[in-house]
């Protein structure tokens, strides 16, 4: 670990690096910016070069015009049983090629949740190092998954257990789990009888049940009725990429649901591929989106974690604004009038 101190504020690094692999890592565009170390300027075209020392003191400033910066719209927290949150977007923490890249995508994704399976073989790594030395833990809250569950009877035993490991740590994550249940390893499509089975189940251990299912609305309104703090619908097949296939089904969801509980959360869990599938169920109005392989195995997962972040905002400002309705026909945007002829 590397500790320096970042535009006046302590920070660590999980390795040497450049002022270019800082600067990457940040998500900054080095035409955008200049770089100081220890007092000193690092000109553009020795960033690559230039490799960061502990306790070195950097500053990263760019070009501000006058005036105060406009305000984002008040957007109100997300609320899900006892937790509240600011960001909508919750990610995983499977598949990345190193914890330390986990560790950076979850930083740049802006999330405030992320979900661990409970697993003997995930306790450690082949060198000997746990996942949770690489979490947080007064940063996220964590959202232990009951995945790779394929029986009521498993997925409970699984979310009791995590609920032992969690209250061990002194981590609000205790509190709730994330339920899957699932029919069959080809489609990993949630077995929607285990499913409400596991949901009775755990309402009465005293869980917050965040469930997995199916683009179900009737199943979707069954799991409600039970007690489930959250119903999350698949947008598609998990680990698919293929985006939300079924939109009008999501939208029957979201009005079953959400009638007379207008702040009931709809979390869409599952198949996410890029950032546009994240806008779009975020447009619809559901009320944040569950991701992991969209940004753990893209080509550049940190850079993919950042576009998730931006398109989850995105998506919930242009739902509140509303879109403006489909026509068949054009709609001049410049007057008709005064036109020169």
């Amino acid at each position: 670990m590397l500790p320096i101190t970042l535009n006046g504020q302590p920070s660590t690094l999980s390795t040497f690096l450049t002022v270019a692999d800082l600067l990457r890592q940040l998500g900054h565009d080095p035409r955008r910016v200049a770089v100081e170390v220890n007092r000193e300027v690092v000109p553009r075209a020795r960033h690559a070069e230039h490799r960061l020392q502990a306790g070195d003191a950097v500053e990263v400033v760019t070009l501000v015009g006058g005036g105060e910066e406009p305000a984002t719209p008040a957007e109100p927290p997300l609320k899900i049983g006892p937790f509240t949150f600011r960001s909508r977007l919750f990610t995983g923490t499977g598949k990345y090629a190193s914890y330390e890249l986990m560790r950076d995508c979850l930083a740049a994704s802006g999330c405030e949740v992320t979900t661990v399976a409970v697993r003997r073989e995930r306790l450690v790594d082949a060198r000997g190092r746990s996942l949770l030395d690489h979490l947080d833990l007064n940063r996220y809250v964590i959202l232990p998954n009951t995945a790779g569950c394929f029986s009521a009877e498993d997925a409970v035993r699984h979310a009791r257990l995590a609920r032992e490991l969690l209250s061990n740590l002194g981590n609000r994550g205790a509190e709730w789990v994330k339920l899957e249940c699932l029919a069959d390893k080809k489609t990993l499509l949630p077995d929607p009888v285990g499913t409400l089975q596991a949901t009775e189940t755990l309402v009465k251990d005293g869980f917050q049940v965040l469930v997995y299912t199916s683009d179900d609305p009737v199943l979707a309104k069954r799991l409600k009725e039970l007690g489930a703090a959250s119903v999350m619908p698949a947008g598609s097949p998990i680990g698919s990429g293929q985006g939300v296939l079924n939109p009008n089904n999501l939208r029957i969801i979201l009005e079953y649901l959400k009638e007379g509980d207008p702040d009931y959360p709809v979390i869409v869990d599952a198949g996410v591929g890029t950032a546009s599938d994240v806008a779009v169920a975020m447009e619809l109005g559901c009320d944040g989106v569950l991701l992991n392989t969209g940004i753990a195995s893209a080509q550049d997962p940190l850079r993919m974690a950042w576009a998730m972040r931006y398109a989850c905002e995105a998506g919930r400002l242009a739902y509140r604004a509303g879109r403006i309705p489909r026509k068949l026909y054009a709609t001049a945007s410049s007057p008709w009038e005064g036109r020169i002829a």
